[in-house]
């Protein structure tokens, strides 16, 4: 049974809720504004404007099927017809002379005159003969006018509305434009954001370490999020725990770059070397707690006019409030990329919540239940690389016994066959 509390929030502690409403309002409009580009960079963004067709669809009446284009009212009796020199794929059709069926193959121009198509399996003889051949060809009695003719038009006609503005371009989307000829397409642009990871103790992957250092996961975590959520990332710097250092990063990236937003990892917690608290506090960014667990310290503001949002240090609180604040704006954005799934699961095990925080837990879904993976702790990187689904742990809710009903925001792939094998 579910044990509640009191449902407040830890004391001075900003709710999930209304720091993720301050985030998008933050980033309203950031993404504003419309690029061209090429049908092949298109994939996977959004369409800004409506799309007219500029031709019709097909855009010449052709032949759906190898065999004879023929008037079909001279095929009424069943007569046999004069073969004439074929019309291929490609070329410009002469006009059909009375008394002839003409050789068309699949998709070529239909002869001015010509209404129907018979299939040369249904013609006597049932093969094409060499070019040039004097033959006629007897074709069953009573052909329908259109009998596998393709109109012009018939798909989608000149001026009418092909794609929609905010359609989602995919293969098919982008196979219609290339059928109408359009190799650019009007498409929203993404945001543009600069990732500064911070601290004495970080190196980059592959570089070499010192007592007491670690390797920057943050950077690549977050970088790999952005990109995933149809962002573009422009920089990740790694900055010492220094003010100076820190500010002459971000105002020479911020000098250099057109930057929508500005998003650092680490460094915001009220410890005695919280470099971006000490740089940036006093030039009106809010630093304060969220009751989100992992997550709890959290920046937002702006600096120098772009919106800025300050992340924790561990890894998994970094990625937990992309995930939460950053991620569901992006989708919205028009970045090409659809919201987490949200529903409820059955949970497979008993979790206890602390109360007033608003608990974010990684899981695993398989077959309708989900199964927490790893402690709480936001230091547990391989239960993250495990898990794809968060379990909502709302804060007025301190115990879930197994087999009741959660909230669970999914992350990642669903019913995985080595993952689910394994447990």
């Amino acid at each position: 049974m579910v044990e509640r509390g009191t449902g407040m929030g830890t004391s001075g502690s900003t709710r999930v809720e209304d720091h993720a409403q301050a985030v998008r309002e933050l980033l309203q409009g950031i993404a504003d504004g419309v690029e061209q580009v090429s049908l092949l960079d298109a994939l996977g963004r959004r369409l800004a404007t409506d799309l007219q067709a500029p031709v019709n669809l097909p855009m010449f009446d052709n032949s759906q099927m190898d065999g004879y284009a023929v008037s079909s009212v001279e095929t009424i009796h069943g007569e046999p017809l004069t073969v004439v020199p074929p019309v291929p794929a490609g070329y410009a059709a002469p006009a059909h002379l009375p008394g002839t069926a003409v050789p068309v193959m699949t998709g070529a121009m239909m002869p001015p005159g010509a209404d129907a198509v018979v299939p040369i399996e249904q013609a006597v003889p049932d093969e094409f003969l060499p070019a040039g051949t004097d033959f006629e060809v007897r074709l069953p009695a009573n052909v329908p006018a259109g009998q596998f003719v393709r109109s012009s038009g018939t798909d989608i006609r000149a001026g009418e509305l092909a794609l929609p503005a905010n359609r989602l371009l995919g293969p098919a989307q982008l196979g219609l434009a290339a059928a109408l000829g359009i190799d650019f397409l009007p498409v929203r642009r993404r945001p543009r954001i600069l990732l500064i990871s911070t601290g004495d103790e970080i190196v980059r992957p592959g570089g070499v370490l010192r007592a007491g250092q670690i390797f920057d996961a943050n950077s690549t975590i977050l970088a790999a999020s952005c990109q995933e959520a149809g962002a573009e990332v422009l920089m990740r710097e790694i900055s010492v725990d220094s003010v100076e250092a820190f500010l002459g990063t971000l105002d020479r990236v911020l000098a250099e770059n057109d930057v929508d937003l500005v998003v650092t990892s680490g460094g915001i917690s009220a410890g005695a070397y919280e470099v971006v608290r000490q740089a940036l506090e006093a030039k009106g960014v809010r630093f304060g707690p969220v009751n989100i667990q992992p997550g709890g310290p959290q920046a937002i503001g702006t600096y120098l006019g772009v919106p800025f949002l300050g992340f924790p240090g561990n890894p998994v609180s970094a990625w937990v409030s992309f995930e939460v604040f950053l991620r569901p704006v992006l989708a919205d954005l028009g970045t090409g990329v659809p919201a987490r799934r949200r529903f409820t699961a059955l949970v497979g095990e008993s979790l206890d919540s602390p109360r007033g925080k608003h608990q974010f837990r990684r899981a695993l879904v398989v077959d309708g239940m989900v199964r927490p993976i790893g402690g709480p702790g936001s230091h547990l990187l391989r239960a993250m690389s495990e898990a794809n689904a968060l379990i909502h742990i709302q804060p007025d809710v301190e115990r879930l016994e197994m087999g009741e009903s959660v909230d669970v925001m999914m992350t990642g792939f669903e019913d995985g066959g080595e993952h689910s094998e394994q447990r």
